[in-house]
């Protein structure tokens, strides 16, 4: 159902757990009624109507100096008060299933369709009155809503609600157990997928959740330790590369006359710093990502700064400082997510002006960069965030991207819970969207 998709774990157990519990009492409350209550109201009703129509036919057929007696032996046994019928009443709309069972009873008893009329005495006391003929008038039999003592109504409700209460509660707690160890495990695995390393989950719980955590606190430390091997290799690889790529640079500035050919030393320069340059950044993805202290930073102010410096000739970015928008956060992570996007930007923007906005809202700075580039496709939006990835057409090797920059500004945001977009503008180019909860 739809209803449990968007609800979490516990939501989804205790909505089950509350409509079936309810469900289930309903029917058992409605068969109680109806092989119990019914019945029992069925007799009691006959019963009365019994009375009711004996009593009837006795006062008929006794002299007129005994009704009062008889009158007051049938309030002092049974709860009747006999009068004559000489004021009309209005007829009872009381939803009572006792007052039906009465009417089709005394149908039973008379013979004729009877109808229970109902008024208020002085104390406010409701009283339902029942009119039999009998030879030449007509003899009325009244009781008090007390008289009849049950109020089914109320009983349904406080056993339902009751019901629902218990229901309630005891699913809470049961549930809680159940659903705190996997919580747990949900926020842990949110964190491992941010890139963040959560402490051990607690171990705790029926077995199975405990060997699902035991199994995730050893994964988790393998995978800590798998890219702490990685970054180590990384480093290694790099050193034992720029050693003997330094010693080639170095032999190539000794060559006299340039090795007799310029223009081949130029490229072997060029290649090189390009090879130096892809090392940095492949471990710029790794090393980055180490934990650095967040700290009261002005955003507008690093923004200011980043562009100021990135700013040339041919480099335009439309840009206004607007108010001040102050966040605790990492700057250095922030600098390097804004450098890498504006590069991009300025790099397949076609030499036409980067516009950047920034919106310091209640829920989060929001910051924009836009270009008029040609672009990114739809179905390349998630792909361009992947590490060496490129887009062959647009964005090929002659254009100088390593195609590291954008997998480091995604790793470096979900480390830091930001969030990033890059999402196509109608007139054309990408507009790079970065999100700063205001949490941070």
């Amino acid at each position: 159902m739809q209803l449990f998709k968007s609800q979490s774990f516990l939501w989804q157990i205790l909505s089950i757990i509350g409509i079936v519990s309810t469900v289930f009492m309903l029917i058992t409350l409605l068969t109680l009624a109806y092989f119990m209550v019914v019945p029992l109201g069925q007799r009691a009703t006959d019963d009365l109507a019994s009375i009711i129509a004996h009593a009837a036919e006795t006062w008929d057929g006794m002299p007129v100096a005994a009704h009062e007696e008889f009158a007051e032996k049938m309030l002092n046994k049974h709860d009747l008060v006999l009068t004559a019928a000489d004021v009309d009443m209005p007829e009872s709309t009381s939803m009572l299933p006792y007052l039906y069972f009465l009417e089709i009873s005394l149908k039973k008893q008379v013979g004729k369709d009877i109808s229970i009329k109902t008024d208020q005495d002085i104390e406010g006391t409701q009283w339902f009155w029942v009119d039999i003929p009998i030879t030449g008038e007509i003899l009325r039999f009244g009781f008090s809503r007390s008289r009849i003592g049950v109020q089914p109504s109320v009983a349904f409700f406080v056993l339902l609600v009751t019901g629902v209460y218990l229901t309630f509660i005891t699913a809470v707690i049961l549930t809680r157990r159940l659903t705190i160890p996997i919580d747990r495990l949900y926020r842990a695995a949110r964190l491992v997928g941010k890139g963040q390393w959560p402490d051990p989950v607690q171990e705790e719980g029926p077995e199975e959740l405990i060997v699902l955590a035991r199994g995730f606190n050893r994964m988790n430390i393998q995978v800590k330790e798998l890219l702490a091997n990685r970054t180590t290799l990384l480093a290694g690889i790099a050193h034992d590369l720029r050693t003997p790529l330094t010693q080639i640079q170095l032999a190539l500035s000794m060559l006299p006359d340039e090795g007799g050919d310029r223009e081949l030393m130029d490229s072997i320069r060029s290649d090189l710093n390009a090879i130096n340059h892809l090392i940095g950044e492949t471990l710029s993805i790794s090393l980055e990502l180490a934990e650095e202290k967040a700290v009261p930073t002005d955003i507008d102010l690093e923004l200011d700064d980043i562009i100021r410096k990135v700013q040339t000739d041919d480099a335009v970015i439309e840009w206004s400082r607007g108010e001040t928008c102050r966040r605790t956060l990492q700057p250095l992570a922030l600098r390097r997510i804004l450098n890498n996007l504006l590069a991009n930007a300025l790099r397949y923007g076609h030499g036409k002006p980067v516009s950047v906005t920034y919106d310091c809202q209640k829920e989060a700075a929001i910051i924009q960069i836009m270009d008029s580039g040609p672009g990114i496709p739809a179905e390349h939006a998630e792909a361009v965030f992947r590490p060496f990835f490129r887009l062959e057409k647009s964005r090929g090797s002659e254009t100088g991207g390593s195609g590291l920059g954008l997998a480091i500004v995604r790793q470096l945001a979900d480390a830091n819970g930001w969030k990033i977009q890059l999402m196509p503008r109608a007139e054309g180019g990408t507009n790079a969207v970065l999100t700063i909860p205001c949490h941070q």
